[in-house]
């Protein structure tokens, strides 16, 4: 029996009560004046008047409680062949030693510094150190081009870069120092000084004054102890990718972030101190930072860090590998992954290869998860398959599944419910609750729970009219969906990814979910395409399994008739393309919007998070070859 409704009650009935309970998990140097400040920050502030230390609560009190012995962090690198343990004191003193020499440069408590790292264990290393003395860091993809790295640089105004000298990929090395050399040239703000971990695969040359070796710089340096910041102070500042050359910053408190993350773990994931969780994601994103660094390591867990690829390092089994070995409790990762393990491995003949006996659950989010991929995973896993939703800004889930409650009935392309803190409403354009199944915006309603974005960085009228104009009183997620009966969520799409047919509002994850469910199609995307009659068409892209040898066009025609019978002749489903493979963010997002303006032969701009330019053209040349461009 599930405590979910219980639980989501009492927040409901005293939000500072039940947030001022949970608080108790954290260790607080000055406890909090108010719960929650009404009057503080664009809509409020979270435990006003507390002083903490994240980096204190991750590392420092695990040692001092005796779970110094164990593992933190688990690093495997099946590209460089690599494996590495760090156990809570092995962090505590690499941490300290960085935080020392990076005080020693003259780094302060809120001070910015960037952090441009592959996932390597230095990574987390350095924004923990950040944590310790109170300076604010912001995790840049590791890759990122130049430009987009000097957009960062000129917003956050680091004063000191941490980097490595390159990325590994599984064909490629990259090397990191030209794009940072580069990022600096064409930034107005210029860092202080540069620390570059030489990794063996590359070592990278050093600008004399400004760049530093990092094995010389914390050779001699005195370990720092930890500096306590109000709770209202930002821990850290990450860039959304937008396509306006001028990316969002969302900022993270110390405090409300703590609390709701540690929360999360027990409650959502239902991991326990010293077990094993692995989210299967990169630093560079909300998921690393979330659920690879501070989450695992406020709960006490050990964490796995993981520098590969769900297939191609060295095959579509490489997960299980990596659960089998370390005896992983719950995994965390994208859809899309599992997607693409689903493509190479259809059958899941690889899964039979390893020990699982200890993996109880796994957890999807990032974007949809349509029904096919999680079936597929239960069918071959034997575990709960549980999908959850929420975003950059918010870095923990809206709506989940919570497992540590008692596991919820799962409803098939739902995330389930809401958690506790969010008031998750659905409303038509001019703000009106929509009733039961019908689609509109996903809102949420004011103040946002803790751990959620306070404000932009440094851009508080730009958080106002981005998140907080559209709907008075509510948070725009720009998602659209519904809820049904039981009070579950459906996510269907993007706000802009709702498509208007001759009047007819319909959701492309609808007919993504169709699609999906064709027994040779591994992964789709559809798109609304314009229409001078309708006003939109559906057009859908599927990529094929690995292994299937009948005509593309055959499938396509079976796929065009699926839709037409799930949806229904009002969807004007008439056009599937196979392609070879769908375009991407690094992080796995499908790039719908570009599609979207390749068919509609409008101009775009490259995205910067895209995985593999190429396939733009791709995509053009499927529309072309179907005669829906010219």
């Amino acid at each position: 029996m599930s405590r979910y409704h219980q639980v989501y009650r009492e927040w409901q009935e005293d939000p500072a009560g039940f947030w001022a309970q949970v608080a108790q998990e954290i260790d607080w140097a000055k406890p909090w004046d108010e719960v929650f400040d009404p009057q503080a920050g664009v809509y409020g502030r979270w435990f006003t008047g507390a002083e903490c230390n994240t980096c204190f609560n991750c590392v420092d009190r695990h040692v001092a409680s005796g779970r110094g012995d164990q593992a933190a962090i688990i690093y495997d690198s099946p590209i460089t062949d690599t494996k590495r343990v760090l156990s809570y004191s092995d962090l505590l003193k690499e941490v300290s030693v960085l935080a020392g020499a990076l005080k020693a440069s003259g780094v302060k408590k809120g001070d910015r510094v960037i952090l441009y790292f592959p996932m390597i264990p230095e990574a987390a290393v350095a924004m923990m150190a950040c944590a310790r003395i109170g300076a604010v860091h912001s995790v840049v993809f590791g890759g990122f081009a130049a430009n987009e790295l000097a957009t960062r640089i000129d917003d956050a105004k680091p004063k000191a870069i941490l980097s490595a000298s390159c990325g590994v990929e599984p064909n490629r090395i990259v090397e990191y120092k030209p794009l940072l050399d580069e990022a600096i040239e064409i930034a107005d703000h210029k860092p202080d000084l540069c620390v570059v971990y030489q990794r063996e695969q590359l070592s990278a040359d050093l600008k004399p004054g400004r760049d530093y070796d990092w094995v010389e710089f914390i050779r001699d340096a005195v370990p720092a102890g930890c500096v306590f910041v109000a709770a209202t102070d930002p821990l850290y500042v990450l860039y959304t990718s937008g396509t306006t050359g001028e990316p969002k910053g969302v900022e993270r408190d110390n405090g409300g972030h703590m609390v709701a993350l540690k929360w999360t773990m027990k409650n959502i994931y239902d991991v326990d101190p010293g077990e094993v969780y692995w989210a299967a994601s990169d630093v560079g994103w909300v998921v690393g930072h979330s659920y690879i660094v501070y989450a695992p390591l406020l709960h006490g867990c050990t964490t796995i860090l993981f520098e590969g690829k769900p297939v191609g390092t060295p095959d579509a089994g490489t997960f299980w590998r990596v659960i089998s070995e370390y005896g992983v409790s719950a995994m965390f990762t994208a859809p899309t992954a599992f997607r693409a393990i689903k493509k190479e491995d259809p059958k899941g003949e690889l899964i039979k290869k390893y020990d699982l006996s200890k993996f109880r659950t796994l957890f999807l989010a990032g974007e949809r998860a349509d029904p096919d991929t999680i079936q597929w995973a239960e069918r071959n896993l034997n575990v709960p398959v549980i999908d959850h939703w929420w975003q950059t800004e918010t870095g923990w889930s809206i709506a989940a599944n919570p497992v540590g409650l008692g596991v919820l009935p799962v409803k098939y392309g739902s995330p389930t419910v809401a958690m506790p803190g969010y008031d998750v409403r659905i409303v038509d354009e001019t703000g009106n609750e929509k009733t039961d199944g019908d689609i509109g915006a996903i809102v949420i309603k004011l103040p946002l729970p803790p751990g959620c974005l306070p404000s932009l960085w440094h851009k508080e009228e730009r958080f106002k009219s981005s998140y907080l104009e559209t709907f008075k009183g509510f948070y725009e997620t720009a998602d659209a969906g519904y809820k049904d009966e039981d009070g579950y969520l459906y996510i269907m799409a993007r706000t802009d990814d709702i498509i208007n047919v001759a009047g007819h509002r319909l959701s492309t994850g609808g007919m993504e979910e169709v699609l999906a469910s064709h027994p040779d199609v591994a992964e789709c995307a559809v798109i609304g395409k314009g229409d001078t009659l309708k006003g939109q068409v559906p057009v859908g892209f599927v990529v094929l399994n690995a292994g299937v040898n009948r005509e593309p066009e055959e499938i396509e025609q079976e796929c065009i008739k699926l839709v037409r019978e799930k949806i229904g002749p009002v969807a004007a489903f008439k056009t599937a393309i196979s392609v070879m493979r769908l375009p991407k963010t690094r992080s796995g997002k499908i790039l719908r919007g570009t599609m979207r303006c390749i068919a509609d032969s409008e101009t775009y701009k490259m995205p910067a998070t895209i995985d593999d330019p190429a396939i733009l053209g791709e995509i053009a040349d499927a529309l072309k070859g179907k005669g829906m461009i010219s």
